[in-house]
């Protein structure tokens, strides 16, 4: 029997995987949570979203009120996240133009806005029926 034809007959056991975020995706997406807080970045959201989205485990959606601070956001999480968890984005797009950067992690992905884009795009609105997770700014604790 050729190896083509093997292979056509051999039977494959396919696991079924749950739906469960990881710890390290959690821990990663409050690690960012945290850096943005520390760049003064306002209305941090996070949502658990592994239920409803094949995406990611994960979004963190936060605000900057100037193209200055939404770099400054994204920088800030990409060297906090490197140096917690030893992870860089496999993405980031809107550096450029820094009204909505977008960074992804892979099971967590960070929407940093600026007021005018995240009111328009509405992001909480479309994933609201996902989980949120609690966070506290560092003013709030």
């Amino acid at each position: 029997m050729s190896e083509l034809t093997q292979l056509e007959y051999s039977t494959t056991q396919s696991t079924v995987t749950d739906n469960t975020p990881s710890d390290e995706a959690r821990g990663l997406i409050l690690t960012a949570a945290q850096a943005a807080d520390d760049r003064k970045a306002v209305d941090i959201v996070l949502l658990q979203v592994s239920e409803v989205c094949y995406l990611a485990d994960y979004f963190a959606i936060v605000t900057g009120f100037s193209n200055v601070q939404v770099r400054a956001i994204s920088q800030a999480i990409a060297d906090q996240v490197e140096e917690d968890w030893g992870r860089l984005p496999l993405r980031t797009q809107g550096l450029s133009d820094a009204s909505w950067v977008v960074m992804d992690y892979g099971d967590a992905i960070i929407h940093i806005f600026k007021p005018q884009e995240r009111e328009f795009y509405n992001l909480e609105a479309f994933w609201g029926h996902a989980d949120r997770l609690d966070f506290s700014p560092a003013e709030e604790r």
